[in-house]
Parts: structure tokens; C-alpha cells; sequence
């Protein structure tokens, strides 16, 4: 600990320096980290929804296709079925084409049994149903466009060219996107006339054990049918989704990789060139006592000092970003609601303390090797 002062005096000895390589550490925590958390977030959306009760039902043609609403109340006929959504996309957009954001038209008297996790207010609920033109919005838009409760909005939709004047009576919990905002689907069905069909059916089933045979019971009343349908369910559909997504992964744990090789040899080059300039300096306090193994983790703790002050700082930057992200744009899609797990900053600073470390010990080691009076002449 006596050393300790030393080496912050030593830390804060070429300041312009320093703060470069702080910050070349930095931006590079702030690729690694929202590149790491796009895999650590997919995993955690997989592992939330093989856990539900809930069903989706599609075209088997493709999700691009509608199904006739009047499947509604066949599915929910099927025995070990609980409640059923219908959903409708609506492509409004809120004055700019840039202020565009999911909005979907549900069948709200259904909205409690089927989506529990949605954690909205009892309040919000009733008026949801008690009101033609209440909608629910995510946190994340009601931020990005400073709306509040009890505003009243307008949404243009290309699709149906038509204005829907909205009015905010709650918002959405954990269990949606943060950016998604949900209707009605009687005021669509009033506003546009007939939506042409239904783009999804969630359905909540009783139990795990019921969710094979009803989704064979699903495809199988349909299979005859002009528009068959494909059930699976949400952990699956989920899976389904993501896995267009495989490959923006798979280069996300490459690119994180390759930021942090990059800073490494960085760092390596400036420690080198931090030890060659005192070369004299580290001479001298070998030839009064100091042994090599102590010079060796003066230098190493420079270093590791760097590196914390790079990687605290980047996550912090990169936490920032990921909050910010889905309050200013919506164009990134789900990706713009990535949240940071608590495993990347761990991950982060530890990396950071670890090129900060190595980039100092290697240089540090060389230079407690040499032989002291050789060192002394040359600088002579």
C-alpha cells in the first residue's frame, strides 16, 4: 500500500498521454459492451419465453399472410384453451416517417388472461376497455416524445390512409418492447372497416403439459381449410425470429473480439514507449535497492490503473447509449431495446483491467531484465 501514491503520481506523470489511452480504452469498452450484450440479450429473451403458456398462431404461408378472424372462436373452442388475442399490425407513424413505432391493434377484453406479464395498472386496464380511443404505450416512446397520461395523440397510417386519434391511459411493464404502443382493435375495425384479417392469434393455454396437443388440435382443425395455419409456441416463434438474426450475432462476438485485440496492441505500443523514456528512471531505482519484481508491479499497476479508469468510464458510456438509443430513433427495431446484463460490465472491466495489466507487464519485465550498469551508460 506504501507504493500505492507512487503509482498514482506515476499515473497522472504524462497526463496527455494518459487521458489518450483512457479513452482509447473507453470507446473501445463501449463497442465491446453493446456488441457483448446483443448475444447475452437474445439468451435472455429465449430463456423468458420458453417459459410461457403462450401460443402463436400464423399463416403456414408465411407471417406476411392474414388468417380470417372468424379462427378466433374456433381456437378458442379447443379444449385447454384460456383466452385468445387476435392481432393486428398498424403502420402509424407519429408526424415525421423518422417518429415511426410498433403499434398493434389487440382484442382488449382478452388483453389480462393472455398477457399477465405486461404488469399494466388495474386503472389503465378499465379505462383501456371503457374507452374507444385509449391506448397503452412502452416506456421507452412515452420518454422519447415526452407524452404523459391522459394526452391524446394522431397516428397516420400508409397502409390505410387513415388519421386514428389515440388517447394515453397507461403504460406498459417489462413483458413488451419498451417502444410498442397498443390499441383497440374494435376502434380499427370502426375507423378502417373490415381489416382484411387477423395477423396473429396468441393463445394462452392452461398448463406446459397442454401446449403439444393443442397445437396439434390448432393446425389439424385448419389443415383442410383456404388458409391453414402454423402454431407454435412463444419460446419457438421467438427462436424463429431471432434466428434471422444469427448471423449480426455471430459478427457481433467476432467484431468484440477483434476491438479488444486492437486496444490490446494499443495499449502495448504506449506502455512500451512509457518504459523506453524511463528507462533511466527504473536504472536508478534498481541500483537503490529496488528489486526487479517490484519495479516489474509499480509498472503493472499503472497499467491496471489505466485500464480501470478505460473500462469504468466505457461502461459507464456504453450503459448511457443503450438508455438513450430507443428515446431517440425506433429504427433499429428490437435490437434499439437492448438492455446491458449485468454479466458485460463485469466482463467489460475485467477485460479493460486485463489489456491494461498485460500491456504494462511485458514492456516492465523486459526492462527489469537488463542489466542495470549497461542501462546507467546509456543514458549517461
Amino acid at each position: 500500500m506504501k507504493f500505492l501514491r507512487l503509482i498514482f503520481l506515476n499515473f497522472a506523470r504524462n497526463r496527455r498521454r494518459t487521458t489518450l489511452t483512457v479513452v482509447s480504452i473507453a470507446v473501445s469498452m463501449v463497442i465491446f459492451s453493446m456488441l457483448y450484450s446483443l448475444p447475452r440479450f437474445v439468451d435472455r429473451v429465449l430463456a423468458s419465453s420458453a417459459k410461457s403458456l403462450r401460443l402463436v398462431v400464423h399463416a403456414k404461408a408465411g407471417l406476411a399472410y392474414q388468417l380470417p378472424e372468424a379462427y378466433a372462436r374456433k381456437i378458442a373452442a379447443i379444449p385447454h384453451v384460456e383466452a385468445v388475442d387476435a392481432w393486428n399490425w398498424f403502420g402509424g407513424i407519429y408526424h415525421l416517417p423518422s417518429d415511426q413505432f410498433p403499434n398493434i391493434a389487440i382484442e382488449q377484453d382478452y388483453t389480462e388472461k393472455v398477457w399477465p406479464d405486461w404488469r399494466v395498472s388495474s386503472e389503465s386496464m378499465e379505462a383501456f376497455k371503457r374507452e374507444r380511443i385509449a391506448c397503452l404505450i412502452g416506456m421507452a416512446t412515452m420518454k422519447r416524445f415526452g407524452f404523459h397520461l391522459g394526452q391524446q395523440i394522431m397516428l397516420h397510417d400508409s397502409v390505410y390512409r387513415r388519421d386514428l386519434q389515440f388517447k394515453i391511459v397507461g403504460t406498459l411493464g417489462e413483458g413488451t418492447m419498451p417502444t410498442m404502443l397498443l390499441f383497440r382493435r374494435d376502434y380499427l375495425k370502426e375507423s378502417v372497416g373490415q381489416t382484411g384479417g387477423i395477423n396473429f392469434f396468441w393463445v394462452r393455454v392452461d398448463g406446459e403439459e397442454s401446449i403439444p396437443g393443442v397445437i396439434r388440435a390448432i393446425d389439424g382443425e385448419f389443415a383442410n381449410s383456404g388458409d391453414p395455419t402454423h402454431t407454435e409456441s412463444e419460446g419457438a416463434f421467438q427462436a424463429g425470429f431471432l434466428a434471422s438474426m444469427r448471423t449480426l450475432i455471430t459478427l457481433a462476438e467476432v467484431l468484440a473480439a477483434i476491438v479488444l485485440v486492437s486496444i490490446a496492441l494499443v495499449a502495448a505500443n504506449t506502455a512500451a514507449m512509457s518504459v523506453r523514456e524511463r528507462r533511466g528512471e527504473l536504472a536508478v531505482m534498481r541500483s537503490i535497492g529496488f528489486p526487479g519484481a517490484r519495479v516489474i508491479g509499480l509498472l503493472a499497476g499503472e497499467g491496471a490503473l489505466i485500464g480501470l479508469a478505460g473500462g469504468a468510464s466505457g461502461i459507464g458510456m456504453a450503459y448511457a447509449t443503450m438508455k438513450l438509443l430507443p428515446l431517440s430513433t425506433d429504427a433499429f427495431g428490437p435490437i434499439g431495446t437492448i438492455a446491458m446484463p449485468v454479466s458485460v460490465p463485469i466482463a467489460a472491466v475485467a477485460a479493460a483491467l486485463l489489456i491494461g495489466t498485460l500491456s504494462a507487464l511485458v514492456p516492465a519485465s523486459i526492462a527489469a531484465r537488463r542489466n542495470i550498469v549497461d542501462e546507467l551508460r546509456a543514458i549517461a
